[in-house]
């Protein structure tokens, strides 16, 4: 009796052993296939965001071509009109010029192409820098690195946008004071790039759900013409 009783409770221990080889083993397929699901979603999600960033370098690109298209139009337009001035001046008649002929993108045909909102600020951050240069003119060492400090500003939030620290600056920073907060138009163009004073006016900050990736570029493509182009706000007339 007692032997019969020892080999139920043997094969008792040996079933429930048994079941739970099948349980582990069926968990460690579930987990398997847990895991494949999930490196298949991480390079699909890799995948988006290298199409999405390849996109946006090419577009970021195509606009820094028209940009220095356009820099480069308005040099020979400056030129050509300083040209006919001279000749009207010295009371010779006005020749041929290629003044007519230059393509001098206007705010009407940018604007077909371009959102207004978005053509309206760009406006208003290429008048920041203008500000800066003018206002800093003589001192050009110091501008060129206020406008690289810009761009570094920018390029951070937009690379990094979830990270808090590239969206807060201390207003009483020694470094930012020195390199733009000093600067007139400095701060100005900050703002527009989406930056906010905080209520004691200790910091500028973008909330992470103002950051606008359209801004963050156009401001990026507005501060490297700037810097690219040794006429910029120097001109009578910049177009």
């Amino acid at each position: 009796m007692k032997i019969k009783a020892q080999e139920l409770r043997d094969q008792t221990r040996k079933k429930r052993k048994e079941e739970e080889k099948k349980l582990e083993l069926q968990m460690e397929r579930e987990r398997e296939k847990e895991r494949i699901r999930s490196g298949k979603e991480l390079m699909e999600a890799k995948q988006i965001l290298e199409d999405n960033e390849r996109k946006r370098n090419i577009a970021f690109r195509n606009s820094e071509k028209e940009e220095e298209k356009r820099a480069r139009d308005r040099i020979r337009w400056k030129l050509e009109q300083d040209k006919l001035e001279r000749r009207v001046k010295l009371g010779l008649p006005p020749g041929h010029t290629a003044s007519a002929e230059l393509s001098i993108p206007v705010r009407g045909e940018i604007q077909k192409s371009l959102p207004v909102r978005s053509v309206a600020k760009s406006e208003h951050m290429r008048e920041c820098l203008r500000c800066l240069r003018r206002n800093h003119k003589d001192d050009d060492a110091r501008v060129q690195r206020a406008f690289q400090t810009l761009l570094i500003y920018v390029g951070n939030v937009a690379k990094n946008p979830d990270q808090e620290k590239f969206r807060k600056i201390r207003l009483s920073n020694p470094s930012f004071l020195d390199r733009v907060g000093s600067l007139i138009g400095g701060i100005e163009f900050l703002e527009l790039c989406g930056f906010e004073r905080t209520e004691a006016g200790e910091f500028l900050y973008l909330p992470r759900d103002k950051v606008d990736m359209a801004t963050l570029y156009s401001a990026a493509s507005e501060l490297k013409s700037a810097l690219t182009n040794p006429f910029f706000g120097l001109l009578s007339r910049d177009v």
